[in-house]
Parts: C-alpha cells; structure tokens; sequence
C-alpha cells in the first residue's frame, strides 16, 4: 500500500501528536504549577519543553510580529509588576536564533531535550509530594502526576514512531 502525499506517515502522526500533545500537557502543568506551587524551576522548564513542542504554526506566529509585541508588552508589564509579572521566559521564543531554534525543534535532539525534561519534572514532583504514594491522596498532585505522565508520554511516542 503507497502513501499519497497528502497521507502523513507514521514518523509526521507521532511528531504532529508530540507537537499538540506536549505542548497541551505542559500548558497544563504550568496552570496547575501557577495555581498551587508557584516553582519558578519547573515553570522554567516547562516554558522551555513548551518551546521544544510547539506545533509549528503557532511556532511561527510566536516567532512573528505577534511575537514580537507580546514579548515587548510582557517585558513592559514585568518593569512595573515584577512580582505578578514574571515575563524573563518568554522572549525566548522571539530572540533565539533561527538555526539554533528550527534544529532543535526538526530533530530527535528536541524530542530527546523533552523527554530529560519530563523525567526531572516527574523526580521534582515525586520529591514535592514527599513520595510516590501521597502523588494520590491529593486531587491537586494527581492531576499533576497524570500531566506529567502525558508530558513524557508524548515525546516518548514520538520517539518510539521513528522521529
């Protein structure tokens, strides 16, 4: 049976289910993270496993014009509210060289960099809770534990289809 070029192979499913996937987890875990735990480590790097996985075309208006201002409006807010306002990640997805950004995020390093970035977040959480069995006694650590679970599950699956 031939693939019609319209048809995405097994290889673009589990890329495109990493990109949209991933980045819906870790959209996630950052609400739940600005909701009860405020870490500012975790919250690094989940602006930085968002940036990994972001579906291209978003990636692109992020990248854009669009990008540009709401970088430029979210340095000016943390200027007078830097409390409420923490805005140092998010240029990162304007400023970052074009080469180093579309290398990292075309190939298996970026799936790879998501993956790291999964485990440490899952040893911080378990760590956080004070150990595996209180991850279920609380609503609050197993909603977090299952989006963790989703964060690695991705890129996983991403890597397991051939990335």
């Amino acid at each position: 049976m031939e693939n019609h070029p319209s048809t995405p192979t097994f290889s673009e499913r589990g890329l495109n289910y990493f990109h949209w996937g991933g980045t819906f987890a870790a959209i996630f875990l950052l609400i739940l993270n600005h909701a009860r735990r405020k870490s500012h480590m975790q919250t690094s790097l989940l602006v930085s496993y968002i940036f990994l996985s972001l579906p291209p075309a978003l990636f692109k208006v992020l990248r854009g014009q669009f990008g540009s201002w709401v970088s430029f409006l979210a340095v000016v807010f943390n200027l007078f509210y830097p409390q409420s306002f923490p805005a140092s990640r998010f240029p990162l997805f304007v400023v970052t060289p074009s080469l180093v950004a579309h290398e990292l995020r075309s190939g298996i390093i970026g799936c790879i960099l998501c993956t790291i970035i999964g485990v440490f977040i899952l040893i911080e959480h378990i760590r956080g809770t004070g150990g595996c069995g209180n991850c279920w006694l609380d609503l609050h650590y197993f909603s977090y534990f299952v989006g963790v679970s989703f964060l690695l599950f991705f890129p996983i699956l991403d890597l397991s289809m051939g990335a």
